[in-house]
């Protein structure tokens, strides 16, 4: 009974249609297309389309477009806006305790689990916070230097990721 219920489940699911490929072919056509017959939504996460501006040489989706589908992640200000957002419900959830409970002063902060998003950053303020005596001040402070420093860091991890994917759809044929 249960396996018949899990692969039902497995029917229901929504799908979800990737489009790659080498520049100029397409598939802003092709994601417009397909999200009108389908009446889905776009997810766009073209590296060039997400700037401000050149809305021709990129070949952003128009303001009509826009108009009847749904579309998400056109702009550098939104994936900010979301960078922000996650590291601040990181940071609530706990981040600055987790990352205590494995500090040690003098480990290698470049090398496995260490080297996680918001571990070196945290590492920097728990080191600074030790030196600093009763100062809540200046504490807060380098706290908030510190979550800067991730959603700094974090933004520059995306945009690698995004330089790694082209390189394989370029590259490789991905």
């Amino acid at each position: 009974m249960n396996t018949f219920i899990n692969n039902n489940n497995k029917l229901n699911k929504k799908k979800v249609v990737f489009i790659m490929g080498a520049t100029r072919t397409g598939k802003s056509r092709l994601s417009v297309d397909l999200a009108t017959h389908f009446r889905g939504e776009i997810i766009n996460s073209d590296k060039m389309q997400v700037y401000k501006r050149l809305d021709i040489v990129t070949n952003k989706i128009t303001h009509a477009e826009k108009q009847v589908i749904r579309h998400y992640f056109l702009e550098q200000s939104v994936l900010n806006r979301r960078v922000d957002t996650r590291v601040d419900e990181m940071v609530n959830a706990g981040l600055v305790d987790e990352v205590r409970q494995i500090f040690m002063p003098d480990a290698d902060y470049t090398k496995g689990i260490r080297r996680s998003i918001g571990v070196p950053e945290m590492a920097k303020y728990l080191r600074e916070e030790k030196n600093i005596d009763g100062d809540d001040e200046s504490k807060k402070m380098i706290l908030q230097a510190s979550i800067s420093s991730i959603k700094r860091n974090t933004r520059l991890l995306i945009c690698n990721q995004l330089d790694k994917i082209q390189r394989l759809i370029n590259e490789k044929m991905w």
